[in-house]
């Protein structure tokens, strides 16, 4: 903008000079256009840019690669602009699907003009903050720059998979009716034991070969009451254990099976919470129904893989989070460290799930076919045999998920029960 002033300016003191020190009236009067189109651009370049800008999205929450329609609304409430450059600054991982971010217009003092355009992008978290724009003459010797605060946010979701039902069985449950065994005689479907009759009794729940037996007196079957629980979701961000070699990442897989999670265990009717471990905690505190089933997705969206010196295994996995008894389901592709921070936490009552994403097939299916590489698959997939083993062991329900299967279709039915040695002991 200067620089174009500044060689006009020159340009027509040059021409003065050559045409007075020659003394030839045609090189003075090339002076005249000049002189005319530098005044003329002064004197219809923009002095102020007053503009009052909107944004709207047509909706806050989308999928993965779903056009979302976003419109501008560009009203000028100062003097007249000859061209007006508006540019929409998108958040970094958005893209344009459909039409355009950014117009030249002229724009007259008091008119409003609005565009609209499609944008997409990957699972996250988007928010808009500006709108720049770049007003000049119609010669383009002034330039003005300026930019407007104009916010929006836009989430895009995880897909949520239905899955079958996940049976739990914590130590405790809360006070509200649902589909867990709460270990507690009363109305239920499961047979529990046998009690004295209580007046008021159905008949249908009168033993009468037990009472056969003991004429005196009658004898009433008792079922197992069953209730909703407590359920704490735990996803594992860090690198060292998602991101393998030339860079795949396990942890969008990771996010997809905590959602699936999240939501049957919400469609049960279950108290869920979320935390994410990673570079840093984010706890999503527990809640019901489904405004907690959205404020788990919406931090599901934001949710990225990091690293961190203090979160570097899940020793710091925040327990008081988590109430006594409860159920605790861990998504993670596991590290041979973790085994010793999932015994205690099976130690301090906690029942414990593990779904965990197969590292193994899935690196491999990046390496090339060589006999070296198929050999030391075999070695890693024998250590991660004997980490499960171990933990199925220890009383912890685990499930080896290879991610090359979609999550709605592998074996969730029998994850929830307990091993043979535990449901003795209850007993």
């Amino acid at each position: 903008m200067v620089r174009r002033i500044f060689l006009l300016i020159s340009l027509a003191y040059i021409l003065v000079i050559a045409g007075l020190a020659t003394l030839r009236g045609e090189l003075l009067a090339l002076v005249v256009p000049v002189v005319l189109y530098l005044l003329v651009g002064l004197a219809r370049a923009p002095e102020t840019i007053q503009l009052q800008i909107r944004r709207s999205l047509g909706s806050e929450r989308a999928a993965i690669d779903s056009p979302v329609r976003v419109t501008l609304a560009v009203s000028n409430t100062g003097p007249a602009l000859e061209e007006v450059f508006l540019e929409d600054i998108l958040p970094a991982g958005l893209q344009v699907r459909g039409g355009s971010n950014h117009h030249l217009l002229s724009l007259a003092s008091g008119r409003t003009f609005s565009w609209s355009y499609d944008i997409q992008g990957p699972r996250g978290y988007y928010a808009f903050t500006e709108v720049k724009v770049e007003a000049s003459d119609l010669f383009g010797l002034l330039h003005r720059k300026k930019s407007f605060p104009v916010h929006g946010q836009l989430f895009v979701l995880p897909p949520v998979m239905r899955i079958q039902r996940v049976a739990i069985r914590p130590r405790r449950t809360n006070v509200y009716s649902g589909t867990i065994p709460a270990h507690l005689g009363g109305p239920g479907v499961e047979f529990f034991g046998v009690r004295d009759y209580a007046p008021g009794d159905p008949p249908g729940w009168i033993n009468w070969n037990i009472s056969a037996r003991h004429p005196e007196n009658l004898y009433s079957n008792e079922f197992e009451q069953e209730r909703v629980a407590d359920v704490g979701i735990v996803l594992d961000g860090r690198l060292r254990a998602n991101t393998l070699r030339a860079g795949h990442s396990l942890f969008e897989y990771s996010v997809q099976a905590a959602a699936a999670l999240a939501d049957a265990f919400l469609t049960q009717g279950n108290r869920v919470g979320m935390l994410l471990y990673g570079h840093y905690l984010h706890w999503t505190f527990p809640g019901y129904g489904k405004i907690q089933r959205e404020r788990i997705l919406q931090s599901l969206a934001r949710a990225e893989p990091g690293e961190s010196l203090v979160f570097a295994d899940l020793a710091h996995i925040p327990t008081q989070f988590f109430p006594a008894h409860s159920q605790i389901v861990l998504v993670s592709p596991l590290v041979p460290a973790d085994y010793d921070v999932l015994l205690q936490l099976r130690a301090r009552g906690y029942q414990v799930m593990v779904i965990s994403p197969d590292p193994v097939r899935f690196e491999l299916a990046y390496l090339p076919k060589l006999p070296e590489s198929a050999l030391a698959g075999r070695i890693v997939r024998m250590e991660r045999a004997m980490l499960l083993n171990k933990l199925r062991h220890a009383g912890l329900q685990v499930l080896d998920w290879d991610v090359a299967r979609p999550f709605d279709q592998v074996g969730l039915a029998g994850l929830g029960r307990p091993a043979a040695w535990i449901r003795a002991i209850r007993r």
